[in-house]
């Protein structure tokens, strides 16, 4: 009995003890670090590696610096000229000074998210619809800037901004689709023209060659007749140029 009470005791001082060694060894891999406070100040930064602190005098807050892909909700977006849509993103960002993003703001991912769901609907508003479907990657260029100016004293880098969705209402889908088909009968008729235009010109220089030496036009009869006895036509009406019988008209005249 004696030797059991003096066991119990021993146990519990080890136990104890081992805990106290696992709360002061930390192992912080190659993409953490450690931020120090000793009795609530700011010590030093630790990491990567074994990092060994004093139980119960110090704390470690640990944070990650490998980048982050942050999904924006949709967010209901009014553009400038009264358009409303729904717009999502993704946003890449990374902290690159951890003692920044543990004492300058409580949570910085959450307001990261925040940040970035405001300043969509901010920038968004200030541009057309035409502009948000045509020119995304300069609203992503401006998007970044004005994220990274505001993440910065947080210790945050924006790294890159991607409008992802835009949803657009059903009524303006089917008047961007008149439009777009419109645009192409436009282009379908002006290519028409610019080919009609070209063949006149064409035929026009033809037509002055042809004036200039008659015995080419009749030779361009000539052709034409050999071109359709090709095809398989069982009767063929073609206007023969006076040119080429008059010869025979006149020879019985001599005659007689």
């Amino acid at each position: 009995m004696t030797t059991m009470s003096l066991f119990m005791p021993l146990l519990v001082v080890a136990l104890f003890m081992v805990f106290l060694a696992m709360s002061a060894i930390w192992i912080l891999p190659e993409y953490e670090r450690g931020v120090l406070f000793r009795l609530g100040r700011l010590k030093e930064l630790r990491g990567p590696g074994l990092c060994i602190i004093i139980p119960g005098v110090d704390r470690l807050v640990r944070v990650k610096l490998r980048t982050v892909a942050m999904e924006v909700p949709p967010q209901d977006v009014i553009t400038r000229d009264n358009i409303s849509v729904k717009v999502s993103a993704v946003l890449y960002f990374q902290v690159t000074d951890p003692i920044k993003a543990t004492i300058a703001v409580e949570d910085y991912l959450y307001a990261t998210s925040q940040l970035s769901q405001t300043t969509l609907r901010s920038v968004l508003g200030q541009v057309d619809l035409d502009d948000l479907l045509a020119k995304r990657d300069k609203i992503n260029v401006d998007l970044q800037a004005i994220l990274d100016a505001h993440a910065e004293p947080w210790g945050v880098k924006i790294a890159n901004v991607e409008v992802k969705n835009i949803d657009l209402p059903q009524e303006m889908q089917r008047a961007i689709a008149r439009q777009a088909e419109a645009e192409r009968e436009r282009r379908a008729k002006v290519i028409h023209a610019e080919g009609e235009l070209q063949a006149s010109e064409k035929l026009a220089q033809a037509a002055h060659v042809l004036a200039a030496e008659p015995a080419s036009l009749q030779l361009r009869y000539l052709q034409t007749l050999t071109e359709i006895a090709v095809d398989k036509n069982s009767t063929t009406v073609f206007p023969i140029p006076m040119d080429l019988i008059q010869m025979f008209l006149d020879r019985p005249r001599k005659l007689n």
